[in-house]
């Protein structure tokens, strides 16, 4: 696992996790940079999808991206901490290792899931990605690289402590 302060629209990996909505409509923040790098395409087959629970992932191709793929992860907005948000968003982290294992996937990217606008407090939110991972990725043999994408510095520093607390 590593951590990179990079735009997450430009790396080269098998996929790029998407911090989507559940409507997989596009948005603000990676969501609405993800749409924006790739286009219409990544519109007309997200709508196809017919949307995605909150915890859940969707699957689709990368389009105009250097990633093969793109995993949609729809992670929980921030209401307190007392409405299952942690689980969910674990969930979100979980299944888009499964789905990357499941498609032959080895290299993946993640953003920062849920601490955009949907208000995820951030150091929590980098314990639980990183953990989750952490143990996960055992069950996942095929998948030789996770990276953990952030946007500021601040970020990156919770990445690289939770990491350096493993």
């Amino acid at each position: 696992m590593t951590v990179v302060w990079d735009d997450i629209t430009i790396l080269t990996v098998g996929t790029v996790v998407n911090a989507a909505n559940s409507a997989l409509a596009g948005g603000g923040g990676v969501d609405g940079a993800i749409h924006r790098a790739v286009g219409a395409e990544l519109y007309d087959a997200c709508r196809a999808l017919g949307g995605c629970p909150v915890g859940g992932v969707r699957l689709t191709s990368g389009f105009k991206m250097s990633s093969d793929y793109i995993i949609h992860a729809v992670g929980p907005v921030w209401e307190g901490g007392d409405n299952n948000e942690a689980e969910l968003l674990a969930s979100c982290y979980r299944e888009a290792l499964y789905l990357a294992e499941d498609e032959e996937i080895t290299t993946m990217a993640f953003p920062s899931i849920s601490c955009g606008i949907y208000g995820y407090p951030h150091e929590e939110a980098a314990r639980i990605a990183v953990q989750t991972v952490a143990s996960t990725l055992p069950e996942c043999l095929g998948i030789e690289m996770v990276t953990f994408v952030t946007y500021d510095q601040d970020m990156e520093e919770f990445y690289l402590g939770e990491l350096e607390s493993l």
